[in-house]
């Protein structure tokens, strides 16, 4: 029995208020763990990307 069916048929037991609250806290795992992906994805961006940007053509439109 794999984590996730082990919590389903835990949750399965639960009043409904309850289970609520549990897909409530899965929903923000998955935002939480979603936006650390976009992170990493803007930090590599910004990494690669970097030797683009920073470059004395572009000083012009640092201010802009």
């Amino acid at each position: 029995m794999t984590t996730a069916d082990t919590v389903y048929e835990q949750v399965k037991t639960l009043p409904e208020a309850l289970a609520r609250e549990v897909l409530d806290f899965v929903v923000f795992l998955r935002e939480r763990r979603d936006r650390g992906e976009w992170r990493d994805l803007m930090a590599a961006q910004a990494a690669s990307l970097a030797p683009v940007w920073d470059t004395a053509e572009d000083k012009v439109w640092d201010n802009a």
